[in-house]
């Protein structure tokens, strides 16, 4: 039997399947009342790992499922189903764009938009558990629901000005991504025993899947799994770690500036990837977005005293440090301005950073500033510490030096107290 590609191999297995002279043959094929560009049958893939791979036909089948499971191949038919039917059933490759690859990390804002826009064009008729995850969505994102909507109809009306076919293969791709990458539910209410066990079946899937993504990305930041550069300071009591990974270093680690590359979230969270990436802000004339986004989470975890300042210094038109949102945006955060909280804006804050996210993050990535950060930063090597063995044996010789130093001791004082005795004066 002939061993399947290793996972990370993935990859380059299917750029050889969309090879056009030794891949898969793909054709137009009509679904429905659309011809579909590129679409290819679950036989033909089948076929084609089975002869490529010298395989058996079972195990290319298993190998295809395991494609179709991880959002490489999207079915064009049956969109919860997701393995290979070796018949004439209709498939398409993914674009790289939504491979795995990429790990782009799953949020509840893109997955509400996404199925706010796909309640619009369906006029509310949604598969049961789409409407298990907008209800749930609705009910925990409420106070943003009004930019999620805003947000979904723009991207609605974008989408019908394209044409026809690639309409239908964009809306494919997107809801193939969704079926695999969708967040898990959250608590809530079941109407019946079936809505429950499908919604719970689905969500153990997608778990599992995440979870070993999530392992294979951060196999080498856990500290369970791999051990801590130089040492680790609990262990060790050598405190260079801490000292390392301070808040504001001046040069940060490689391990630490690699993970600002996993995802636009983990950049932020980290004080000194805010700095390298408002640095780059800078350079492009746009550092008030950033600033923007940390004026918001300072009002969710400060005083609300400040919030009429912040909104005067970058919602006012002409402030010095004006942000560039939408009207729909901006009218929904100065009617929240009305009647003033903690999260009043949220929404201007949802659009700023999906900006950033989608825009500046890309070009961040790419940009001289962090390559120049990637270049300077350091890789400490492991400290070396002797052996339990050496610590034993130095213990034990010095548990015996103690000991012979103490017999000596002793015995002098015997040896004088003897003398003192025999003494008759």
């Amino acid at each position: 039997m002939t061993c399947f590609p290793v996972v990370c191999e993935v990859e380059s297995v299917m750029l050889e399947m969309q090879d056009p002279k030794t891949g898969v043959k793909s054709q137009p094929q009509r679904l429905v009342i659309t011809t579909i560009p590129h679409a290819i049958t679950g036989e033909d893939i089948v076929a084609w790992l089975t002869n490529c791979y010298s395989i058996e036909a079972e195990e290319a089948w298993a190998l295809g499922t395991m494609l179709v499971a991880f959002g490489y191949i999207y079915p064009l038919q049956d969109h919860k189903r997701l393995v290979i039917k070796p018949d004439a059933s209709l498939y398409r490759f993914q674009t790289p764009y939504f491979w795995p690859a990429q790990q782009w990390p799953v949020e509840d804002t893109d997955y509400a938009i996404y199925l706010a826009k796909r309640n619009i064009r369906k006029k509310g008729t949604l598969e049961l558990y789409e409407q298990v995850q907008y209800n749930s969505l609705h009910k925990w994102m409420n106070h943003k629901w009004d930019f999620i909507v805003m947000q979904a109809k723009e991207q609605y009306r974008a989408g019908k000005e394209r044409k026809k076919p690639d309409r239908v293969v964009f809306d494919c791709q997107e809801r193939a991504y969704w079926v695999v990458h969708r967040p898990p539910v959250r608590h809530t209410h079941y109407r019946n025993f079936e809505e429950y066990f499908y919604t719970h079946r689905q969500t153990r899937t997608i778990n599992a899947k995440f979870t070993a993504a999530y392992s294979v990305t951060y196999n080498k930041h856990d500290p369970f799994l791999a051990p801590c550069l130089p040492s680790n300071p609990w262990v060790t009591d050598d405190v260079t770690y801490w000292l390392l990974n301070m808040a504001n270093v001046e040069i940060p680690t490689k391990m630490r500036v690699e993970r600002w590359t996993f995802s636009f979230g983990e950049l932020l969270s980290d004080p000194r990837g805010r700095d390298d990436f408002r640095l780059f802000l800078k350079k492009e004339f746009s550092g008030e977005n950033l600033a923007f986004w940390e004026a918001c989470e300072d009002l969710k975890w400060g005083t609300a005293a400040t919030m009429n300042d912040k909104a005067q210094t970058f919602l006012t038109r002409g402030a010095p440090r004006w942000i560039n949102i939408d009207g729909k945006t901006m009218e929904v955060t100065v009617k929240g301005l009305k009647h003033p909280h903690r999260y009043v804006l949220d929404a201007a804050q949802t659009h700023i950073f999906m900006l950033m996210k989608k825009d500046s993050f890309g070009r961040y990535l790419k940009s001289p500033v962090f390559k120049d950060t990637q270049k300077r930063a350091i890789c400490p090597d492991q400290h070396m510490f002797r052996s339990v063995l050496c610590v034993c044996e130095s213990v034990v010789s010095t548990v015996e030096h103690v000991v012979c130093t103490v017999v000596t001791t002793v015995k002098l004082q015997l040896n004088a107290e003897s003398q003192m005795a025999a003494c008759p004066f």
